[in-house]
């Protein structure tokens, strides 16, 4: 799996992770603002919560031998 971008709505609320091009589109027509830099995350800015579907999402733990790794699954 590619990385994505973590994605939030107006009000702050997880949405599902978005894909880096689409992510770039987004931020490069002024729909989104990057919200945080570690981990990068954007927040929406016209995005209407009610028509959004958000999948469930579990963070696993990699303990590799001299760095630990963290993933979001789904």
């Amino acid at each position: 799996m590619s990385n994505l971008v973590f994605t939030l709505d107006t009000n702050k609320n997880p949405l599902d992770p978005t894909h880096p091009a689409k992510a770039r589109r987004l931020l490069k027509s002024g729909r989104a603002s990057v919200f945080r830099r570690y981990p990068f995350t954007i927040i929406i800015h016209d995005l209407d919560i009610k028509d959004c579907v958000v999948h469930n999402q579990q963070l696993k733990i990699d303990p590799g031998s001299q760095t630990t790794g963290l993933a979001v699954v789904q």
